[in-house]
């Protein structure tokens, strides 16, 4: 407190001192970070909600994307031009905001989410008898896959996701989540999201189908392994923004799976409760989640915004 009330002094007696100066001039450089910040930020604080969202997107978009791919009867190539386009739509929303809005950004996880559903459905599988379900006999008009299987498919989604992250490298722009505030850098952000939502498809597929694990023990294999990840925060050797990307690629074949459990017939390990009513119930869930972000934020907005005003 003594040494508080000796430096207001110093500014008040010597107002063109030089410590006056530098303190002046460190409280408008303090200033001028936070209305960056502030102005700048485009993406979510990392928390448990976070996760939760990421969690009920990606699984939607599995159950909505075999809605309309299977279901409804699209098919897997005109079900992934028309949610391509909608994902384009999308990012371009979030682009153009100058701040973080809820409903802009888990937009955006969605369209990924389900375009990456149809986008791994058209690399890995084909037409046959083996990936239609019930008496479907067709999938909609054009090519219905390229049959390139699960591993093959996974291979060039990671290779893909790989070149994304030397090229994000090369930049010198940050991967931590929470200090991406260029255009640039979200654009990077974004393509790395849709990547790694296909992959994730793929990979949930993959053990849905292929393992032997069935849904319920595929998930419950991802669970495991998120679990482990979330225990590494604590070994300083590693890096959290390491765990977070690794973390943000497993959720997606959680959803994956969960979304199969969800929607497969009970004879092949499944609820059977379809996919228009499981992907009913996860948007409802999914919009009261981000209505209720959207209100922290436009809470925890003002009194920043009044901070900022104070001091400019």
């Amino acid at each position: 407190m003594q040494a508080a009330h000796s430096g207001r002094a110093r500014r008040a007696d010597e107002p063109t001192g030089s410590d006056g100066k530098l303190e002046k001039s460190e409280l408008l450089a303090d200033v001028n970070v936070a209305t960056s910040k502030n102005v700048m930020k485009k993406l979510p604080e990392v928390t448990l909600a976070f996760w939760i969202m990421k969690i009920a997107a990606t699984t939607l978009g599995e159950t909505a994307g075999d809605l309309f791919a299977q279901t409804l009867g699209l098919g897997y190539f005109l079900t992934t031009v028309a949610l391509s386009l909608i994902f384009v739509v999308t990012l371009v929303v979030q682009l153009r905001s100058t701040y973080y809005n809820p409903f802009f950004y888990w937009t955006v996880i969605l369209s990924t989410s389900m375009a990456g559903t149809t986008m791994s459905d058209f690399m890995n599988r084909d037409a046959s008898a083996t990936y239609l379900s019930g008496d479907t006999e067709s999938l909609g008009w054009g090519p219905q896959g390229l049959g390139l299987g699960y591993p093959t498919g996974a291979a060039i989604l990671i290779s893909l996701l790989i070149a994304i992250f030397v090229l994000w490298k090369f930049t010198g722009l940050t991967f931590s989540i929470r200090h991406i505030v260029t255009f640039r850098g979200e654009v990077l952000f974004w393509s790395a999201i849709l990547v790694s939502n296909t992959l994730g498809t793929s990979m949930g597929d993959f053990l849905s189908d292929s393992s032997g694990l069935g849904y319920a023990g595929g998930a419950l294999l991802v669970t495991g392994l998120l679990a482990g990840l979330l225990a590494l925060m604590w070994v300083p050797v590693v890096p959290n923004v390491l765990l977070f990307w690794i973390a943000f690629v497993l959720t997606r074949p959680l959803g994956a799976t969960v979304g199969d459990f969800l929607t497969k017939p009970v004879a092949k390990g499944g609820l059977d409760l379809g996919t228009a009513g499981s992907s009913a119930a996860l948007l409802a869930l999914l919009v009261g989640l981000v209505s209720y972000a959207h209100v922290q934020e436009r809470r925890s907005a003002g009194p920043r915004n009044e901070v900022v005003a104070e001091n400019s």
